[in-house]
């Protein structure tokens, strides 16, 4: 039955994201604060643009991440498959949906099997942090490593989520400890993400003092999970509950920053709202080393991945076009053409 529950869950979620208004409400990623500086001599070609990085050590061809979004139903398989694909064919990184349905009825494994259509992708399996506090210790984080042959392990961060959810956890005390634990332990990156409200400063020294080194902010201003929430409510109280956290988060621009200052040598991916290739610029500038991208690719994952294939593309050809309008070589150059928006 608790089976069944989560992929009730997973399903609603696809269906919700796909069909009603899930954008945050009365918040920005804050990325509109911030410009970069035109060259209208950029003295290079655009051909000579590189987004090639390294990331948890390994080498990637472009800095575009597939964040986490789902799995644990068949059409969540399908699409884990396409983006998958994509991955492989563009040489991107991959963070899986939460593997907590497979782990409990292993018959939902299956539909997070991408390993055998990318062989070669930095892949990240996924569990919630908050399963630390119900039984779930280095042995489960093993078995979601395991059971996708990922190359590192994702702890997702959802309290406010938890807390709308009429079947979610709300007790969040000693997390910062365990997932340290869990991070000395496994002997692979540990990924620390939020899921689209954004990290604190005070969130990324805990994690800085636990051991993270990598973490992807997920601010506010893209997909609200509270918005997604509201629309599974059982009732119209705790519809209204979920409502007025419409504007809640900190802004994706705003948690780069609390990130890098904090603990400067944390791997940053940038997530929440990032919708061209420009919007990547800006968050690459700000000091993330990846962005990650998640609602922009649902629709064309349930298509083929060659649709992923095509959206991803288009927001390579945006980044390319604005390293070269600002005279940037490298990734790590646009940091030199950012200044505040006036």
């Amino acid at each position: 039955m608790r089976s069944r529950s989560h992929t009730d869950r997973k399903s609603e979620h696809i269906r919700i994201c796909l069909e009603e208004p899930v954008q945050a409400l009365g918040v920005t990623t804050g990325l509109e604060r911030w410009r970069l500086e035109h060259q209208a001599l950029p003295e290079m070609s655009l051909a000579e643009t590189d987004l090639s990085l390294t990331l948890a050590g390994k080498a990637l061809r472009s800095p575009f991440v597939i964040s986490a979004m789902t799995g644990g139903t068949p059409e969540a398989g399908e699409i884990n498959r396409h983006l998958a694909l994509a991955a492989q064919e563009l040489g991107l990184a991959m963070v899986l949906g939460s593997q907590r349905p497979a782990i409990e009825d292993p018959s939902l494994a299956d539909t997070y099997h991408v390993r055998r259509w990318a062989p070669d992708i930095l892949l990240f399996a996924n569990l919630g942090a908050v399963q630390l506090n119900e039984g779930y210790g280095l042995a489960q984080c093993r078995e979601a490593v395991d059971m996708v042959e990922a190359d590192g392990l994702a702890l997702h961060l959802n309290p406010l989520q938890e807390l709308l959810q009429p079947e979610g956890d709300s007790d969040f005390r000693g997390l910062a400890g365990k997932i340290g634990e869990i991070a000395a332990a496994l002997d692979l990156p540990v990924l620390v993400k939020e899921v689209g409200w954004g990290i604190s400063a005070r969130v990324a020294a805990l994690l800085g003092e636990a051991g993270v080194r990598l973490v992807e902010v997920a601010g506010a201003g893209g997909t609200s999970w509270s918005a997604v929430e509201s629309y599974r409510a059982e009732n119209d109280a705790s519809r209204r509950v979920a409502e007025a956290f419409a504007d809640w988060g900190i802004p994706t621009a705003d948690a780069i920053l609390n990130v890098r200052r904090t603990t400067p040598n944390t791997e940053i991916i940038a997530s929440g709202g990032i919708r061209t290739g420009v919007e990547a610029a800006k968050a690459l500038a700000l000091g993330a080393r990846a962005v990650g991208v998640a609602l922009p690719l649902l629709r064309p994952a349930l298509g083929s991945a060659s649709e992923v294939i095509e959206l991803v593309r288009e927001l390579e050809r945006q980044l390319r076009i604005a390293m070269t309008c600002t005279s940037s070589h490298r990734l790590t150059d646009l940091a030199s053409a950012l200044a505040p928006a006036p």
